[in-house]
C-alpha cells in the first residue's frame, strides 16, 4: 500500500513493478543485474482518485499515460534496485499530489482607463516617429 496523503492510499493491486536491466552507473553490474524499475499505476481504474483528479493526472503525466489508462514510470538512477523502487514510488506520489491541487479559476479583469490611454498615447508617439522616417525631398 502506497500512502499519498492522510486520506488517500493506493492499494497493492493498483501498482505493478517490473525490474529491468538499466543503463547508466554500475559498470559490469549493469549487464548482469536488473536494477532499473518500471512502476505501473492503474490510474483510470483507481477507486482512490476522483474523476477530476484523474483528468488532471492524465494531463500532468503526458506521454507516461498509456492508452489503457495506466501511468508508467521508469527509474534507473542508482545501482540499488531498492533505492530505484523508492524513487519511482516517490515520483508517483508527487505526481498524484500535484494532481490533487485544483487550479484557481482566473477572474477576468478590465484594463484601467489610465492604462488604456497611456497605451494609445505610446502608439501615437511611435506612429509619429515612424511617419517622420523616410526619404527627404531635396529642393
Amino acid at each position: 500500500m502506497l500512502r499519498i496523503t492522510d486520506d488517500i492510499a493506493l492499494a497493492d493491486w493498483e501498482l505493478t513493478e517490473q525490474f529491468i536491466r538499466a543503463s547508466g552507473p554500475g559498470g559490469q553490474n549493469v549487464n548482469k543485474v536488473a536494477t532499473a524499475v518500471e512502476l505501473r499505476f492503474e490510474a483510470a481504474r483507481s477507486p482512490a482518485l476522483s474523476p477530476a483528479v484523474k483528468a488532471r493526472l492524465k494531463r500532468l503525466a503526458g506521454r507516461r499515460w498509456t492508452t489503457e489508462g495506466a501511468i508508467v514510470l521508469q527509474c534507473d538512477e542508482t545501482r540499488s534496485q531498492a533505492r530505484n523502487r523508492e524513487i519511482a514510488r516517490e515520483r508517483l506520489a508527487e505526481l498524484i499530489r500535484k494532481a490533487l491541487v485544483a487550479p484557481k479559476r482566473r477572474i477576468a479583469t478590465r484594463p484601467t482607463k489610465g492604462s488604456v490611454r497611456r497605451r494609445l498615447d505610446a502608439k501615437k508617439a511611435r506612429g509619429t516617429v515612424k511617419a517622420l522616417r523616410g526619404r527627404v525631398d531635396e529642393e
